[in-house]
């Protein structure tokens, strides 16, 4: 309903200037992220890892905040200080391919999760951004991202930003990531898990970015995240894991502009 209402928003209010919603000047902003990350969520051990960043949005206001952490998104609401629309992640697969730790745990598969972003700028220094998305074929449940920033420049180049990460799930995504089946016990070595929904994870990042020229963009990073209540006392988590979680790595980004008639 929420994306549904952000579609269909803009598109109404360009109809009434006969104009197409499309027509006027966009950014596409597309790169990657490379980055040593736990092998699965709880997980001891690290994996380098590679991802797409992908942002598209009306190029009518520069915008003046975005970080690694947010995902694809398409801004269909955008007049500088509130931005919103629609957005979506890649979800890999996850199995004992991975790490033996999963043997004999239900796979993860391939798949993603659409759903909506919003964020704003309570002031002119922090961002404030948040994500509902519901699973597509890796999982059925809907996971929440809420993530504050605050960035300054210390050169016209060159900015450094942090703030706290929120991630709250659905019963389904738990299950899909910390559940351990009684008929899997015997398989994996683990004990019997059912977890319900709700906080997944606690955390922090900062990073610090140089803007190389008008159109490419690099940075580097940091997170912290703690697993909570019910993801924490996964019996993956307890006897294989470990609920503090840190990843580091690099990303680059380039800007491209375009007009749509």
């Amino acid at each position: 309903m929420t994306a549904a209402a952000l579609l269909l928003a803009p598109i109404s209010a360009l109809a009434g200037d006969g104009e197409h919603f499309w027509s006027g000047d966009w950014y596409l902003k597309v790169g990657a992220a490379g980055f040593a990350a736990p092998r699965y969520e709880g997980a001891k051990g690290h994996l380098f890892q590679v991802t797409p960043l992908i942002s598209l949005g009306k190029a009518g206001s520069t915008v003046r905040f975005s970080s690694r952490n947010d995902n694809p998104s398409f801004a269909l609401i955008d007049n500088g200080a509130f931005r919103a629309g629609a957005t979506g992640k890649l979800v890999m697969p996850r199995d004992e391919g991975d790490s033996a730790d999963l043997k004999g745990l239900t796979p993860v598969k391939l798949g993603g999760e659409l759903g909506a972003f919003a964020e704003v700028y309570p002031t002119d220094w922090l961002r404030v951004r948040g994500e509902v998305r519901h699973g597509i074929r890796s999982h059925h449940g809907v996971v929440a991202d809420v993530a504050a920033d605050a960035f300054v420049d210390i050169t016209p180049d060159v900015r450094l930003s942090a703030g706290p990460r929120l991630t709250v799930a659905s019963n389904d995504y738990m299950d899909a990531y910390y559940r351990v089946k009684p008929g899997q016990v015997a398989a994996s070595g683990l004990a019997a898990y059912d977890p319900g929904g709700g906080i997944q994870s606690v955390g922090a990042g900062a990073a610090i970015t140089w803007q190389v020229n008008e159109k490419i963009e690099t940075s580097a990073f940091a997170e912290y995240k703690r697993l909570m209540g019910l993801a924490a006392d996964s019996s993956l988590v307890r006897q294989r894991g470990e609920r503090d979680q840190f990843l580091i790595g690099v990303a680059a980004t380039y800007r491209f502009d375009f007009t749509l008639r």
